[in-house]
Parts: structure tokens; sequence; C-alpha cells
């Protein structure tokens, strides 16, 4: 053990210390809790809805959900998810800009601008929309009107192929929402670096002194944000030419989908849960250094579930990072509410009991600083294995569980603050299955967990 812990603190904590301080990689994690504020109100009401929208039809009560006031909510909450999830890629692309000018140094505000305008720059701007219908569905009238719109209108074989098309139509689904946040992550790190580089070495506008502030760093920045749009400009060209078709297109088919595939597969869930744990073993904050990769991946497999959800779809993926949050740790990493229950149920240390009842109520939801910290977890030798492997025993029956359709999918963001079972009966829109599969984890977490908090018994001073 003492060789292992050595070679971790020499080779592995350095490399994930310089991870989890990396600017770039700490501005794309705060990139993404920054959009917390709409993401959450958008998880309201998705979840809103779902009460008493889908529940009720689950149930068999259609008459509830066609009342006037209940339609009345359901539209309040449609708007509310539009501005929000629906349009993620639109704001993280703002929130990832500041934060990366932040990194620099650089005024934040004029840094979200940048990102956003190369973030807009790179979608499609056209549509060709063609239906086929019928000779005798329209009439000659509805055929003159429709010609009269903009609707061509042509006679193949039987039927009659209407077409539209023309300039000025995003593609709304397919760009604004999760399928673009890799081409937002991609454009506003391009796009701000630039910005921010320029910005630093001066390359300005300079304005009197007299000048109100607020215009004097509006001139500031032209320059620097001129340049960062049209080497932006040039990049969508070139997939245009290149590559033949525009970026979002190249990097969702050529880097999202298979990355998102990917993350799919047991091996990549596992691998993070180790990770997680181990960094934190050794008191480093597990999910916030791997944040990029879990709010790049899982985060956007969120995203798409819950907006499929909302419009009726089906649901994309199985595995998301409300999946590791509901099923994985419930209590906090490490599932500690099990370990604080074992400690109250088994222990006979009195320091141990003394931080178990100090921790239970922070534990239950899911708040575990006090007992890594005060029993403490971080650097026991004596935990170190329950504290990876319940996890890793919880991560791989909700997966397989997950994946043979025994419990369905989340698709609802929860709070991470709330409770165990509530959290996956909720994220899952209802599945009654999540609370027994909810149950089934902490009940292998305790068998993990018991021997070992029996074991730290017969340390020396366990009577004390």
């Amino acid at each position: 053990m003492n060789g292992l812990m050595q070679f971790m603190e020499r080779y592995i904590i350095p490399v994930a210390t310089k991870i989890g301080t990396q600017k770039h990689l700490v501005a794309i994690r705060d990139g993404f809790i920054s959009t917390m504020p709409v993401t959450m109100a958008g998880s309201v009401a998705v979840l809103l809805n779902a009460f008493i929208r889908d529940f009720p039809r689950n149930w068999g009560w259609d008459g509830f959900v066609d009342s006037a006031i209940i339609q009345f909510i359901i539209g309040l909450n449609g708007h509310i998810w539009l501005g929000s999830l629906a349009i993620i890629a639109v704001i993280f692309s703002v929130t990832l800009g500041a934060n990366i000018a932040k990194a620099y140094d650089v005024d934040p505000l004029p840094g979200s601008i940048v990102s956003l305008s190369a973030f807009i720059m790179g979608l499609t701007q056209s549509a060709n929309l063609v239906r086929e219908v019928a000779s005798d569905a329209l009439s000659a009238d509805v055929i003159e009107v429709l010609t009269e719109a903009g609707i061509t209108v042509t006679q193949i074989g039987e039927n009659l192929q209407l077409g539209m098309g023309g300039w000025g139509f995003f593609q709304f689904s397919a760009h604004f929402g999760g399928p673009g946040l890799f081409t937002a992550l991609f454009s506003g790190l391009i796009s701000v670096i630039i910005f921010s580089k320029l910005m630093l070495k001066n390359l300005v506008i300079k304005l009197p002194d007299g000048v109100p502030p607020a215009v004097s760093k509006a001139f500031a920045a032209i320059i620097p944000a001129t340049i960062a749009l049209y080497v932006m400009a040039l990049i969508n060209w070139a997939f245009g030419h290149f590559a033949g078709m525009p970026m979002i297109t190249w990097i969702a088919d050529t880097i999202q989908a298979p990355l998102l595939n990917l993350s799919q597969g047991f091996g990549a869930v596992i691998l993070l849960v180790f990770l997680v744990h181990l960094l934190w073993f050794f008191g480093l904050h597990g999910t916030n250094i791997l944040a990029p990769i879990f709010q790049t991946l899982y985060g956007t497999a969120m995203n798409e579930n819950i907006n499929a959800h909302e419009m009726g779809l089906e649901i994309p993926f199985n595995w998301t990072a409300g999946s590791f949050e509901a099923f994985v740790w419930p209590g906090g990493a490490g599932v500690t509410l099990v370990l604080i229950v074992a400690i109250l149920l088994l222990s006979k240390r009195a320091d141990s009991r003394t931080i178990g009842k100090l921790a239970l109520a922070p534990g239950v939801f899911n708040i575990n600083e006090p007992v890594m910290f005060g029993m403490p977890i971080v650097l026991n030798p004596i935990y170190m294995i329950p504290f990876i492997l319940a996890p890793m025993a919880t991560a791989t029956i909700a997966f397989f569980a997950t994946q043979f359709g025994l419990v369905n999918p989340v698709v609802i963001n929860v709070l991470w603050v709330m409770p165990a079972g509530i959290s996956g009966f909720l994220g899952t829109a209802g599945d009654w299955r999540a609370i027994v599969l909810t149950v089934v984890n902490l009940a292998v977490a305790f068998i993990i967990w018991a021997p070992f908090v029996l074991a730290a018994n017969k340390m020396e001073g366990a009577e004390e």
C-alpha cells in the first residue's frame, strides 16, 4: 500500500494537479457551470411537465392533462425550456467565451460576444424542404396559394412534390441544443484565445482619457475581435471548401458522434468512476478535475435526452451525467452515505461514530466533505479499497440495468443535492424501478463497506 501511495504521489498526483489547474480546462469547466442558472430553470420546467403531463398520461388521467390550467402551465414550461435547454449551445458559447477571456485577464464581456459570434457564423443558414402528396390532395386554388407563398409544386408521376428552400433557416434542434456544444467549444476556444492574446499584445485602438470607459473598452476590442472573427471565417470557409460540409456538421459527424458513442460503453463509464475516486482518495476533487470530460460528453448526452423527452422523441442515450448522480454515488463520492450508516451500526470507535453522527444529515443530501476529511477517507489506507470498489460496483449494476431496459434512462436533470432514491425517480421521469435500483446499489455498497468498518474496530485506539 505504501508503495502504491508513493507511486501515485510521485507520478500521478502532479499530473492530475496540473490538469485541474490548466486554465483552458478550468475555463471549459466554469463555462459549463456558468450555464447552471438557465439549465436548472429548464430542468425544473421539464420536471414540472413530467409531473403534470407525463405522469398523469402514464396513469390514464388524460382529462387532468387536457384541462385549461394544466395546458397553460405546460405552455409556460415549454417557453422556459425553449429559452434554456433547447439553446444550450448558444448559452454555453457565451459563458465559455467569458471564462476564457477571464483566464487571460481580459475583459470577459467582449470575449463572450466574440465567442457567440464565432459560433453563429459556423451554423448552416439554408434549408431545402421537400414533401410529396397525392395529386388529388390539393385543389387548384390551394396550389395557387402555395405557389404565391414561394413553395414550388411539381408533378412527379401520380404525386405532387412540394418544395421550399432559401436562406435564413437555422437548424434549431440540430445546432442550438446539445448537438452544437462541441462546435461552440471549438469555435469559442479558437476565437477567444486569439482575441485575448491580441488584447494582451496591446493591439488595440486607444482613445483619449476623457472618453467614457465603456466606449474606450469597446474601441479597444475592435481590432482583436475583427482578426479573431476573420480567422474563424477562414476556418469555416476551409471546411466548406475542402471537407465539402459546414464545420458544425463535420464536428458533429467526425468528433462528437464517435466520442458520445464511446462514452456509452461500460469501459468508459467504469474508468471515469475509478479515476474520480482515485483522485478523491488523494484529496483532489475528482469530479471537478474530470469535469471537462463529464460535461462535454455526458453533459451533452444529458441535454439531448432532456430535449428528446420534452419533444416526445426516442431517448438517444442510456447513460448521462445524471446517471452518475442518481445511481453511482448516492450520498456523495464513494457512496459514503452507506459508510456513515455502517459506522453508526457497526463501529465501536468513538471518533468514527462522532464523525458519522455529524456527517449523516449532510450525507443524505450528497454533501460528503465532513466524512471525506473528518473521518478521514482521504489518505486512509483501510478505506481506500471500499471507497473505490463500492462506486465501481454500483456503476456496474446501474449501467447494465439501464442497458437492458430494467430501468429507464435519466432524462431530467435533477439538483445534485436531491436525496438517494428520489434523485433516480425524478431523473427517470417517474420510473419506480429507479428507486429499486438505488436500494439495491445501497445494499451492495453496504456489503462492501461493512467488513472494512469492522476491521477499523481492531485498529489501535479503537476503544479510546
